[in-house]
This record gives C-alpha cells, sequence and structure tokens, in this order.
C-alpha cells in the first residue's frame, strides 16, 4: 500500500475567520501532500500567502507561507491508497499545476455551500472540493455528497484517516530540515497540545 496526506491548516485573519465561524472548527482549509512533510503539496487557496481575495491551483511553498503566518498550525493525516492510485493522484496535480492559471476558488459556490444545494462551474473550487473530487475519481475516498458541498469538517470528520503530526509550521519544516528524507524510518512527530505521536512510516519511491 501507497500514501498520501491531507494537511489541515489554521491560519490568522479575518477571512479566515469568517470560515472558521461557517465550518465550526480551528483548521479552514486542506491541502493534499504526497509526502508526510509536505515538500510536495497541492491546494485550490491564495496564490500569495497575504492576500486572500486571489487564489487558485497552487504548489504549497512552506517558507512563504511562514514567512506571512509564523504563527500558522498544520495537522496532517495519512490517507492509504494503492499504488496505482496515487500515480493517478501524482498525475492530475501535476497536470494541474501546468495549467495552474485556468483553475480559480468557488468564490459563487459559498452561499450554495450553507444551503447545502450542489454546484459546479466549471475549474472553479474550494480548497476541500478540489481534493474530494480527486480522491473520489481515484478511488480512495467516498463521499455521501457531491464534491462541491464537501468541506474541511468532511475530511477532518472522514474515519479512514491517521493522524501523524499536529503541531505549528514552524515545528514541521524544522523536522523536516532536520531529518531529510528516507526511504523507511521511525519518525517521532510533535504532537499539538504537548503530547507526541511515534508512527512508522514507509515511504514509497516510484
Amino acid at each position: 500500500m501507497a500514501q498520501i496526506y491531507i494537511a489541515f491548516v489554521d491560519t490568522p485573519g479575518v477571512f479566515a475567520g469568517i470560515i472558521r465561524r461557517v465550518i465550526r472548527q480551528k483548521y479552514i482549509h486542506v491541502a493534499i501532500g504526497l509526502d508526510p512533510g509536505l515538500e510536495e503539496a497541492y491546494s485550490i487557496g491564495r496564490r500569495h500567502p497575504s492576500i486572500p481575495l486571489i487564489a487558485g491551483f497552487e504548489r504549497e511553498d512552506k517558507s512563504r507561507i511562514l514567512k506571512a503566518f509564523p504563527e500558522a498550525d498544520y495537522m496532517i493525516c495519512s490517507l492509504e491508497c494503492s499504488g496505482e492510485q496515487k500515480s493517478y493522484i501524482e498525475e492530475r496535480l501535476r497536470e494541474a499545476m501546468k495549467k495552474r492559471f485556468r483553475y480559480h476558488y468557488a468564490v459563487a459556490g459559498l452561499p450554495f455551500i450553507l444551503w447545502q444545494i450542489p454546484f459546479y462551474q466549471k475549474n472553479h473550487y474550494t480548497c476541500s472540493s478540489y481534493i474530494a473530487r480527486l480522491l473520489e475519481e481515484a478511488g480512495v475516498c467516498r463521499w455521501n455528497k457531491h464534491f462541491s458541498l464537501v468541506t474541511p469538517r468532511d475530511f477532518m470528520e472522514y474515519e479512514e484517516k491517521e493522524k501523524v503530526f499536529e503541531g505549528s509550521l514552524r515545528e514541521l519544516t524544522e523536522y523536516w530540515g532536520n531529518l531529510g528524507r528516507q526511504e523507511e524510518t521511525q519518525r517521532i512527530y510533535p504532537v499539538y497540545g504537548g503530547t507526541v505521536c511515534a508512527c512508522r512510516e514507509v515511504t514509497y519511491e516510484r
């Protein structure tokens, strides 16, 4: 089996605060990663970390995010998938990155989420609806609703995930900067709240 990773992100700001109140949870943004350190991760999100209204498909840049939000907290969870499913996801993400300016944030769809009415405008997604559709098409996840209605809360409540990290982005960046990549290792992740989680993980190389 292989693994993909869902990163839950908590950043400060007025716009983030509005979303936080709507979905009623701390983490208001999700990204999909191909590795647990988020060295390669993607999302429908801000094209520049400090400008919330300009958003689309982007590769996550931890250093830029850390510079804009030094107090940002992250939680990373793993999802099991087959090697074929992960290859499909990788291919779709990298292809989307080549055409990233065709993708936009689904601002018009936000009221429909509140009303629980499916709404899809071509190439317009929220951070969670893009990942929900991709994982469903890959056969990794199944949702009991239209992908356009999936929110970060649905990912948080998804039972088949396993938490591998929770803490500050600074901790995550420093940890992986010191560790580097290994094919198989015993890794200790700091967990939010002062506890630690020991997780054995295998990194599958293509």
